[in-house]
């Protein structure tokens, strides 16, 4: 197994730039050679793995939702 950070912000990042990759590659459009590394280490992955960084991924994205409406659409507001 290759040694590889096991930070989940590593495996956010990646995730994106492979999101990324996809959407090029999906248009038909010429990949760079980091974009084609981001896809071979995402496609390595565990599934585990991949799984944490998209649960952390939503949970954040949510998380701030909330955290954003709250604050609009607060109590403390008074139109």
């Amino acid at each position: 197994m290759v040694d590889e950070p096991t930070e989940i912000f590593d495996d956010l990042y990646l995730g994106l730039r492979a999101g990324g990759a996809l959407r090029k590659k999906r248009r038909g459009e010429p990949l760079t050679t980091e974009e084609q590394e981001a896809l071979g280490r995402w496609h390595r992955l565990s599934r585990v793995r991949k799984a944490v960084t998209l649960g952390a991924f939503t949970l954040g994205t949510f998380g701030l939702g909330f955290t954003i409406g709250g604050l609009i659409f607060g109590k403390w507001r008074r139109a």
